[in-house]
């Protein structure tokens, strides 16, 4: 709503204005802006590998010998397992990266650029009017 301006010929005994000035407040709010969660993962992997295994064992071989002292086509051979290698498998957790996970808060100048408004009294003459102090009112 704009006021009208006043002019001598209104007849007006007293004329009031108010006259308005845009202050700059400048206000800051903290707002999260992104959430983050952070977690380790496991994943399996089979592998296969080829291990060579040893045995040992005591063989004992029986031939059965004819009435001439020949050896008859028949071998009994009898087999004792005596050692063996049996694999064991162990694992051995190793440190593959040191991953470090911080907060760090950093400040930065923004300029802000905004139009502030105000408002001033301008007298216009019709006429020859002289007054008395005009910078006092402007």
């Amino acid at each position: 709503m704009s006021e009208q301006p006043k002019t001598a010929n209104d007849h007006y005994d007293e004329v009031s204005l108010n006259l308005h000035k845009e202050e700059l407040q400048v206000s800051k709010k903290w707002m999260e802006t992104a959430n983050v969660t952070v977690y380790k993962k496991s994943y399996t992997e089979e592998k296969q590998i080829l291990v060579p295994v040893r045995r040992e064992e005591l063989i004992i071989e029986k031939k059965i010998l004819n009435s001439e002292g020949e050896t008859d086509k028949s071998i009994e051979t009898i087999r004792i397992p005596l050692r063996e290698d049996r694999i064991e498998v162990t694992l051995h957790p190793t440190l593959l990266e040191d991953v470090e996970i911080y907060k760090n808060q950093y400040e930065e100048i923004k300029q802000v650029i905004e139009t502030l408004k105000e408002e001033k009294v301008h007298i216009e003459t019709i006429g020859d009017v002289k007054l008395a102090d005009n910078n006092q009112l402007l």
